[in-house]
């Protein structure tokens, strides 16, 4: 293997190792019921989306996806102080995921995936996959949608990447 091999190889590797390492000295430095939005900005930067709920609430996202394995929601109260951070991509969390059930509400549970494909002999249908670890085994999570964006199917297999570097 040459070197340049091994560096791509290497690099992705020790960036989600940083960022995960990263994201737990942030979260250190919120404090529930006291930490505010700005706080929540400064630590963790811009979210990718905020919802902002009836009672005055928001929730923001902030995805480590496609090259980390956690999805993160934060949500502020409508006080505007930190009420809780959620790491999104879970057992408990896949566990959710029903057929049926509308693409809107698998984003709202498990954040923006790190992969949304369609496959050219399955044109009604759409799969989404997020990336998580089970322990230390890297894993992928994938949600399969029919046409009408509902949930198809479900399937928890070992990360591709991971295969594919094993192979080579």
């Amino acid at each position: 293997m040459s070197l340049r091999s091994t560096l791509s190889l290497l690099i992705p590797l020790l960036l989600c190792t940083l960022l995960a390492a990263c994201d737990q000295q942030r979260i250190e430095k919120l404090q529930p019921g006291v930490s505010g939005e700005a706080e929540v900005r400064q630590q963790f930067g811009e979210p990718v989306m905020v919802v902002e709920k009836a009672d005055g609430s928001k929730v923001l996202e902030y995805p480590r996806q496609p090259e980390g394995s956690t999805n993160y929601f934060i949500t502020l109260g409508p006080d505007g102080k930190l009420q809780s951070i959620r790491q999104a991509l879970t057992p408990e969390s896949f566990a959710q995921v029903q057929p049926g059930m509308p693409q809107g509400e698998v984003r709202k549970l498990l954040g923006r995936p790190a992969k949304a494909q369609r496959f050219a002999m399955k044109p009604d249908e759409e799969v989404w996959d997020w990336r998580f670890l089970d322990g230390q085994q890297k894993k992928q999570f994938s949600v399969t949608f029919d046409r009408e964006h509902k949930v198809l199917s479900t399937a928890t297999a070992d990360d591709p990447r991971e295969t594919m570097q094993g192979g080579r």
